[in-house]
């Protein structure tokens, strides 16, 4: 699972809020567990501690003596030596006798003991042994005399070793719980997510196939929700889209079928009439000006004839063994002289080597090639040059016509082999002619590459495999 769109910002807002307060619970479920634990310890042995020592201090005379021999037959009969360790501990703060035999004179150093001594009220402290290092416990209670005097201390220690394992048990137990909350929350979530992700990103790929013209195709609807209701969108829009494409291509279609003949009728008499040697230079001038225009809406008509083919499924090309040099330099020939009529100089840049035979359609080529060439006649005219070479690669025939014109607005040049595309210029056409070449350059599995070139001006390459694909 991709984390990116909308599955990321549920991953940052929803995921990531759930697992900071599962966290935070298991912390403080830990904290509360650990506390506890140590508190209750902590409580029983204080009370434990403070019995003890007060029923010991009424039975104590005044003398050492008998203080020491009463503290050593105490130590001696104390029954809980195998969970406590019990101490007595003088007023320097030195142990005068152990259940666990510490050698006399020996000074734990902590400040339960200090605090016994000071306040009179019983002190716990809880730490590492400075001996073995253990997690320990000790809870110091002061001796008193009747008189209120602190003539000791009565301590118990205690290993919290028990008390670690089971506050641990705890922590890990809350951990386990709190990871299997995440991942039911992630996998319902995910389930969730994709329920909503997967049908949005069926429903854009098909909004990307409609723009690229796949006109027509239908989302199947899976949800009767908000999903529902945009799929039952896209998919009307698709079908009235491609309602009025039908609609656009048989008006286009008819208009110029219908255009064909009277065009052919006007050019054929324009040109008849030219032959009139009475003609004055005014008359004659005026039926080039109508056999031009008759050619170029001529021109136009096919173009629209070509483009209703595309649409409809009729635009056919047949692949055939060719030699692709011989029709570039049939086009180059064939155009050649309309470019000099202009007022273009022709440049030809050939391929030194031989190109092997390569399959294609020659009467498709040439009408890439003428209408190549027309497009650089007619947007690059203030250059006055037209450059076009041939080279030859590992897998491509690369064929490259370059004009010295302004070029095309490096916004517009990704648009160029649009439809109906005309962009910022200004020169008359039907905005179709670099869509067909571009469709007849696919069917010959090859690539139209349109850019500006680096000194001025455009540059259009054509690069036809080798071997068909």
């Amino acid at each position: 699972m991709k984390l990116r769109g909308i599955r990321k910002r549920w991953f940052v807002t929803s995921f990531g809020l759930v697992f900071l307060i599962v966290v935070i619970c298991v912390t403080a479920f830990s904290l509360f567990t650990a506390s506890s634990y140590y508190q209750s310890a902590e409580s029983s042995i204080k009370s434990k501690a403070a019995a003890s020592s007060d029923f010991f201090a009424n039975y104590v005379t005044n003398t050492k003596a008998e203080y020491y021999q009463s503290v050593y037959k105490y130590t001696e009969s104390f029954d809980d030596r195998n969970t406590l360790e019990l101490q007595f501990v003088d007023t320097d703060g030195k142990v005068l006798i152990s259940t666990y035999g510490i050698t006399s004179g020996t000074a734990p150093d902590t400040p339960d003991i200090e605090a016994a001594l000071t306040t009179g009220q019983a002190s716990s402290w809880r730490g590492r042994s400075a001996e073995t290092g253990e997690h320990i416990l000790a809870v110091s209670s002061p001796i008193i005399y009747t008189g209120g005097q602190v003539v000791g201390v009565m301590r118990y220690v205690t290993s919290l070793e028990l008390v670690d394992q089971r506050v641990s048990a705890n922590v890990w137990m809350a951990a386990g719980i709190g990871v299997a909350i995440i991942a039911v929350m992630i996998l319902s979530n995910i389930f969730f997510i994709n329920s909503i992700v997967s049908p949005i990103t069926q429903i854009t790929t098909m909004a990307h196939r409609i723009s690229e013209g796949s006109f027509g195709i239908r989302q199947e609807k899976k949800y009767d929700d908000e999903i529902g209701d945009l799929t039952d969108a896209i998919n009307n829009m698709s079908i009235k889209i491609n309602q009025s494409e039908k609609l656009k291509t048989e008006f286009i279609s008819s208009v110029s079928h219908e255009l064909r003949t009277p065009l052919t009728a006007i050019n054929g008499w324009g040109e008849t009439l030219l032959y009139d040697e009475g003609l004055s230079a005014d008359q004659r001038r005026g039926l080039e000006i109508i056999s031009s225009e008759t050619r170029r809406l001529t021109k136009l008509v096919e173009e629209l004839l070509e483009f209703t083919r595309m649409e409809d499924g009729r635009f056919t090309v047949n692949i055939r063994e060719i030699s692709i040099a011989d029709i570039l330099e049939d086009s180059l020939a064939t155009y050649g002289e309309l470019l000099k009529h202009d007022g273009l100089s022709l440049e030809y840049f050939p391929y030194n080597g031989d190109i092997p035979p390569m399959p294609g359609d020659p009467e498709r080529l040439k009408q890439v090639f003428y209408n190549l060439l027309d497009n650089a006649a007619k947007h690059g005219r203030e250059g006055g040059e037209i450059d076009v070479s041939v080279s030859v690669g590992e897998e491509y025939v690369v064929i490259t016509i370059r004009d010295y014109g302004p070029g095309i607005p490096e916004d517009e040049v990704e648009n160029v082999k649009m439809k109906f595309y005309k962009g910022s210029s200004k020169q008359r056409g039907s905005g179709i002619g670099l869509a067909v070449c571009d469709e007849i350059i696919k069917y010959h599995n090859g690539i139209l590459e349109i850019k500006n070139a680096e000194s001025g001006g455009l540059a259009v390459t054509i690069k036809l495999p080798l071997v068909s694909g």
